[in-house]
């Protein structure tokens, strides 16, 4: 039997060759039964052989090959006569050594390919292995879309052993972004946090850097609203969670760095989604940025970026007072 991974979702198809290795039974005996090769430089000899080998004191072995079967997905020529892109066959001999060789892999033999990106429709080993549903499984881990976040983060939660309240997960899914790595550690977190209980959403607010970090979004709102009270506000509430002066106003800093950049490309005629790809920021990042920054004239910015270099040579330099200073920065920059 041989199966497929392949995809973007680095982090659902570490999970399934973790559990592949988990159905290896004792450790002691799966790591002497687990063979693991790069497919980049792998020969077919090299391969076969081990698979070919009769399991030591166990009923099968592992065989985990990564990034083999990208080498076969077909290249784009040059043009022909007629302007027409050719494609041609990548690896065509070794391809069709393998499709044979595969065709009688041992029963014994588990033999797992994973690859890091999408393979291609045309690629000749994916082609075979989707039409053999008796002996090959083909599994295609996209990148997670938004909308599917908080079914995700409900169900790890519930894997896990935990609970969590709708707003908690409304908080990461909206947040966190779609690195499901990055979503798993923070559930880590929270679940060790709350010990037993739900995690709610001032726990996510609490603990999560990436909702911290929101929170300056709506302070930039403020600012640029010019809500000296809410501004202020919401600085200080900032403070009551123990944020550093200085961790808020390097925050500040880089948003205003940011509105800075988007406000120019916009007034060079450039789109969100030419923005955001120039800027290389997450989609939720780049929206929240692009909107901020229609509320001030590219001089405003530039004049507001100083003041706030200014402030931090000050406070760095002992010559202001950090809470002092940032509360009369606030003022200034909603008059």
């Amino acid at each position: 039997m041989y199966y497929i991974l392949h995809g973007e979702d680095e982090f659902s198809r570490t999970e399934q060759v973790r559990k592949f290795r988990a159905q290896m039974g004792d450790p002691q005996f799966a790591d002497l039964n687990t063979a693991w090769f790069d497919g980049r430089k792998a020969t077919l000899g090299e391969l076969q052989h081990t698979c070919d080998a009769i399991p030591f004191l166990s009923d099968r072995r592992l065989v985990i090959v990564e990034g083999m079967l990208a080498r076969f997905d077909p290249r784009r020529g040059k043009s022909d006569e007629e302007g027409e892109e050719t494609v041609e066959e990548a690896n065509p001999v070794l391809a069709k050594d393998l499709k044979e060789y595969l065709t009688r892999l041992p029963e014994t033999t588990r033999l797992v390919f994973v690859e890091s990106k999408t393979l291609a429709k045309n690629n000749p080993i994916l082609k075979q292995a989707e039409s053999d549903k008796k002996n090959a499984h083909v599994k295609e881990f996209e990148e997670p879309k938004t909308r599917d976040l908080p079914k995700w983060i409900r169900e790890r939660v519930k894997e896990k052993g935990g609970a969590i309240e709708p707003d908690a997960v409304e908080e990461l899914a909206a947040h966190v972004g779609t690195d499901l790595r990055l979503i798993d550690n923070e559930i880590e977190k929270l679940l060790t946090y709350r010990n037993g209980q739900a995690i709610r959403a001032q726990d996510v607010r609490a603990l999560v850097a990436s909702v911290r970090e929101s929170d300056v979004f709506a302070l930039v709102d403020a600012l640029g609203h010019r809500e000296t009270g809410a501004a202020l506000k919401l600085l200080h509430a900032q403070f009551d969670h123990n944020a550093a002066p200085g961790y808020l106003l390097s925050m500040i800093v880089r948003q205003f760095r940011l509105l800075l950049q988007m406000r120019d490309l916009a007034a060079r005629g450039k789109t969100l989604d030419a923005a955001r790809e120039q800027l290389k920021l997450h989609p939720f990042v780049a929206e929240k940025t692009w909107k901020q920054s229609l509320n001030f004239t590219l001089p405003q910015l530039e004049a507001i970026y100083q003041k706030l270099l200014d402030v931090d040579v000050a406070i760095k330099t002992g010559r202001s007072e950090p809470i002092v200073a940032l509360d009369v920065l606030i003022v200034e920059l909603t008059r």
